[in-house]
């Protein structure tokens, strides 16, 4: 079991997610995992700055903590092309540390290079010649591909690693996650749903399962409630939500009925570690052996430091029930 910290990239400016990786590294994290936006989530959240800019400083201030995109989108805003140089040149500076988290992304970021939003169905085909593309560039030589969404000419990338980055494939379904052992290394979920997990391995996957735990560390209850009803009620409207809204002002509409009751049902909040290792444990039992511990508390050196004092060891020390 391995366990990491969620950088919140929307809601501290880019020094401090560099600040708070170095922090995490000292505390005994064994990786840091990060967002790929353009925008935040909501104007309230106040930041996004650039996910590959962060880690290249991320790599120079650490030695030995893993980085992890959670998750890159390589279909319209980005080429795969693009992503292929940017991973394979994150791992040379890391020193073998990195670990490249791929999704079909959401409407928030992709839209503002006007290329429009596609229908999901579309989305999935385009990740699959996404991956395709990025495996093809990683064998090295001059490359070309021609699929129906994507394409890619004469192209080489020459800095690539002794070691490749794994590639985990985020996953809310069985169908992604089949798509996951078929081009990835690895698996990327937010649920703790055994079903994807095992539609993984059925498929032949072996690799590492990522699983986001949701939590809100504060000294009391009600300072965690209400930091996450200020800045994180957007992770309660829903995937489906999530994917297609354009902006954080539409997030903000959709978002204004939760309530602090929805808020304890979604995270764990408040300072008791009990609370918290009780909300990994069901993660553990789907299968997941990466937790990333998204704290959206108001205090994230005061959570660091109770993961210090024994959260992130009480983590990984569970064991299914």
């Amino acid at each position: 079991m391995q366990v990491g910290l969620k950088l919140a990239t929307e809601a501290f400016p880019p020094e401090e997610i560099v600040r708070q990786t170095v922090r995490a590294e000292e505390a005994g994290f064994d990786f840091v995992e990060m967002s790929d936006h353009f925008h935040p989530w909501l104007d309230t959240q106040g930041h996004s700055g650039f996910t590959w800019s962060m880690l290249g400083a991320m790599a120079a201030k650490t030695e030995r903590i893993g980085l992890v995109t959670g998750v890159t989108c390589p279909i319209i805003r980005y080429h795969p092309a693009v992503i292929a140089q940017a991973a394979a040149t994150v791992q040379i500076l890391s020193g073998g540390r990195f670990t490249l988290g791929i999704g079909a992304g959401e409407r928030l970021n992709e839209h503002v290079v006007g290329a429009g939003w596609p229908a999901v169905h579309v989305r999935h085909e385009m990740l699959r010649e996404a991956l395709q593309i990025i495996k093809l560039l990683w064998q090295g030589g001059y490359r070309t591909f021609e699929g129906k969404y994507l394409q890619l000419e004469d192209a080489r990338v020459f800095d690539l690693p002794e070691q490749l980055p794994v590639i985990a494939v985020a996953s809310g379904g069985p169908h992604a996650s089949r798509l996951a052992a078929e081009f990835g290394d690895g698996l990327f979920a937010t649920e703790p749903r055994e079903d994807l997990v095992g539609a993984f391995r059925e498929a032949g996957g072996s690799g590492p399962h990522y699983a986001e735990v949701p939590m809100a560390w504060a000294e009391t209850e009600d300072a965690a409630i209400q930091e996450a009803l200020e800045k994180s009620r957007w992770a309660l409207t829903g995937w489906k939500v999530m994917s297609e809204l354009p902006n954080p002002v539409n997030f903000d509409a959709a978002s204004q009925t939760v309530k602090e009751d929805d808020i304890r049902g979604q995270f764990s909040v408040g300072p008791d570690l009990d609370l918290h290792v009780h909300q990994a444990q069901p993660y553990v039992d789907a299968g997941f052996d990466h937790l990333v511990l998204q704290n959206v508390g108001p205090d994230p050196d005061g959570f660091i430091d109770a993961c210090a004092g024994g959260l992130i060891e009480r983590v990984r020390g569970l064991t299914a029930s």
